[in-house]
C-alpha cells in the first residue's frame, strides 16, 4: 500500500486548528513484520534515489523537523535515513542560541549550515524555534539586543514569517528544496513518554527538567505552531503535518514524504557522449 504524502500536506490556502487536528490515525501496517518490510522498503529507495541526487549535484534538499519534545524527531530522522550514504547528508541541532549567535540575525546561525548542490541537510529544529520558542518565552527574545523599535508584539512576528518564507524563496530559486516536518504528538501521548523516560534506566538521560516545565505552556505552544505553520506554508517549501502519537506510523509517513519530493525530480544519471564513451573504451583496453 502507498501512502498518500498529500494528506499531511498543508496546502498554502488551508488554516490549520493544531487542536482540532489528529494526533493519531488508523495503523498503516498489520503486524511488526509488515511495518519493518514497508520501511526497508523505503529505506532501499531513498539509497538509491540518494545516491542518484548526489551523482546529479545539481539541486539540494533541507529537510526540517520540529514538533514538541518526545515526538520523536531523533527517531524518525534516525530510521528514515539509516539507509543514505553519510557522505550525503548532515544532520544538524538547534539549542539555545549561544553569545556569539544571538549576536546576528536570527537566521544566521541555521544559514550556517546549508547544504551544497547533491547533498542533504538535516535541520533537528530549526530557525523556527524563533516564533515558537521565543514567542512562548518573550524574555529570550530580549537577549537579542533588538533595537527597541523592534519589540512590537503586534508586528514582530508576522515580520518574522515574512522574513523566513522570503528566506525559503529565495533558496527555492537557487535550488535549495525545503521539506518542513512537523511531527504532532498529543499531550498525553507525551507525558506517557516521559514515563517511559523516568522508568527505562536506559532512557533516564533524555530526561530533561525544561519538557516538564514546557508542559505547562502547552496550548502557548499549540498556538505559536500553528501560526506559523499557517503563515510560512508555500507551494515549493511545504509544511507536512505527521501524525506522531504512533511512532512507526510517524516514521512510515515522513519516508513518504522524502520519497515524494525525490522522484518528482526524475533524476536521471549524467549522459555520457559518443566521445566520452569511446575515451572509457581506450581506457578499458588498458586494463
Amino acid at each position: 500500500m502507498k501512502i498518500d504524502s498529500n494528506i499531511f500536506r498543508l496546502s498554502p490556502n488551508d488554516k490549520v486548528d493544531l487542536m482540532e487536528r489528529p494526533t493519531t490515525i488508523e495503523r498503516l501496517f498489520e503486524s511488526e513484520k509488515e511495518y519493518k518490510k514497508i520501511l526497508e522498503s523505503h529505506v532501499e529507495d531513498l539509497s538509491s534515489l540518494q545516491r542518484l541526487h548526489y551523482v546529479a549535484n545539481h539541486c539540494a534538499l533541507l529537510l526540517i523537523f520540529q514538533g514538541m519534545d518526545t515526538a520523536g524527531k531523533d527517531g524518525a530522522i534516525q530510521h528514515v535515513m539509516s539507509g543514505v550514504n553519510p557522505q550525503g547528508v548532515k544532520v544538524w541541532s538547534f539549542k539555545e542560541p549561544s553569545a556569539e549567535e544571538l549576536q546576528h540575525d536570527f537566521l544566521w546561525r541555521t544559514s550556517l549550515h546549508l547544504p551544497e548542490r547533491g547533498q542533504i541537510a538535516i535541520y533537528n529544529r530549526s530557525y523556527y524555534e524563533e516564533v515558537v520558542v521565543v514567542r512562548v518565552y518573550p524574555d529570550v527574545l530580549r537577549k537579542q539586543e533588538l533595537p527597541e523599535q523592534l519589540f512590537d508584539e503586534k508586528t514582530i512576528w508576522t515580520d518574522r514569517y515574512r522574513s523566513i518564507s522570503n528566506f525559503e524563496e529565495h533558496l527555492h530559486r537557487n535550488g535549495t528544496h525545503v521539506i518542513k516536518i512537523f511531527l504532532h504528538i498529543s499531550k498525553d501521548e507525551q507525558a506517557k513518554r516521559l514515563r517511559e523516560r523516568i522508568d527505562s534506566v536506559e532512557k533516564n538521560w533524555k530526561v530533561n527538567n525544561s519538557d516538564f516545565y514546557n508542559r505547562d505552556f502547552w496550548e502557548s505552544y499549540m498556538k505559536a505552531y500553528e501560526d506559523c505553520l499557517n503563515a510560512t506554508s508555500s507551494e515549493h517549501s511545504p509544511w507536512f503535518i505527521v501524525p506522531a502519537d504512533n511512532k512507526k506510523n510517524a516514521r512510515l509517513i515522513v519516508s513518504q514524504v522524502v520519497l515524494d519530493w525525490f522522484q518528482g525530480l526524475n533524476l536521471e544519471y549524467p549522459k555520457i557522449t559518443e566521445i566520452r564513451r569511446k575515451e572509457l573504451g581506450l581506457l578499458r583496453g588498458k586494463l
